[in-house]
């Protein structure tokens, strides 16, 4: 007899295939009713009486679990990096392990970190913004078409109205020094993409020993902060990291620094990174998460044109609920067959 599995998330194909050959399949949650359109109460329901649980972000709390372990629930996977839409603390006391996707947007947030680091080391949404706005324009043009046969076009004169004046001229990333703040999946992605653009890579990772560190191509050193024209936030959020990077980092940090962070905001002080700023402990920022979202609309950051400041998109691609629906599947293959599954939550 084959096992039960209710499905609430996407994923590929032919491991869906695989699964089916020893499980039927009911589908439900936002894969059945879309993203946002469901309740802990609606899913309780969905969800009951099944040995194998698979989530995407649906919320589910220690009632709700409880539950499904009654009506026969032995599996339960979440496909989100971090699963705390679900209830771990009630899966622990009942022996139920956590299945979930970790790294399943690293490359998504290592190309965006990347572009945001380039972003702000070459002025690109500050003039890019400008030109929108109507900045450093030439006069309105009959026929845009109609131009001079002129060998060297350039945006002239270099004077007090010319926008490498206004805007500031930028610096280039190679031989830059990244300091890259916690060395895990997506940390040592982007460290991979900024060796490519021939920086040297500084990491700091309290849980990770220097000599994998050094085998992964980086330097662990104390001094990181000291010597870093950018450091990059990749730190997960628990109590010893809630609020790490605050004043005592930033007067560490050189005066021409720039600090990107795609992590998440708790793990940085907000008051300490905004007067930083605003007293040029730190020459810049580029900011992709918030300590409120949406961010608020007088947020002093918001208005800093030494910050590019971004909407909570970088693990956001297309591509990602592959990578994510790919893991999970390996996941349920795994306890089907009697395996060993890799992605178990510890927290």
């Amino acid at each position: 007899m084959k096992k039960k599995l209710v499905l609430c998330t996407q994923l590929p194909e032919k491991r869906r295939q695989e699964i089916e050959e020893f499980c039927d399949i009911t589908i439900a949650g936002e894969l059945k009713h879309g993203k946002g359109n469901v309740t802990e109460e609606s899913i309780r329901e969905e969800c009951k009486g099944y040995e194998i649980v698979v989530l995407g972000d649906e919320n589910d709390g220690a009632d709700t679990l409880g539950e499904w372990i009654g009506s026969g629930m032995k599996f339960i996977g979440v496909a989100k990096g971090t699963p705390v839409t679900v209830d771990n603390e009630a899966l622990k006391a009942a022996g139920i392990p956590l299945s979930y996707t970790p790294g399943r947007n690293r490359v998504a947030v290592a190309e965006f970190n990347i572009g945001l680091m380039l972003a702000v080391a070459r002025k690109l949404t500050l003039s890019a913004t400008g030109l929108q706005k109507g900045e450093h324009l030439g006069e309105p043009m009959e026929n845009i078409y109609d131009v001079p046969d002129v060998k060297n076009v350039i945006w002239g004169p270099l004077d007090e109205n010319h926008p490498f004046t206004d805007y500031g001229i930028g610096f280039e990333l190679y031989g830059k020094k990244l300091g890259i703040a916690g060395y895990g999946a997506i940390g040592r992605e982007v460290a991979v993409r900024a060796k490519a653009f021939g920086m040297e890579i500084l990491a700091y990772d309290p849980y990770m020993p220097a000599e994998r560190i050094a085998a992964e191509g980086a330097r662990a050193v104390d001094t990181m902060l000291a010597e870093s024209d950018m450091v990059s936030i990749h730190l997960p959020v628990i109590d010893a990291t809630k609020g790490i990077v605050n004043k005592d980092w930033f007067s560490k940090m050189k005066p021409t620094a720039i600090l990107i962070n795609t992590a998440r905001a708790a793990v940085i002080d907000q008051k300490d990174f905004v007067e930083a700023l605003q007293n040029g402990e730190i020459a810049g920022a580029a900011i992709d998460v918030y300590w409120k979202e949406p961010v608020p609309a007088n947020h002093p950051l918001l208005s800093m044109r030494n910050v590019v400041c971004t909407p909570h998109m970088a693990g956001l691609t297309t591509d990602v609920d592959n990578w994510s629906g790919e893991m999970m599947a390996q996941e349920v293959l795994a306890y089907l067959r009697g395996e060993e599954r890799k992605y178990i939550w510890k927290r």
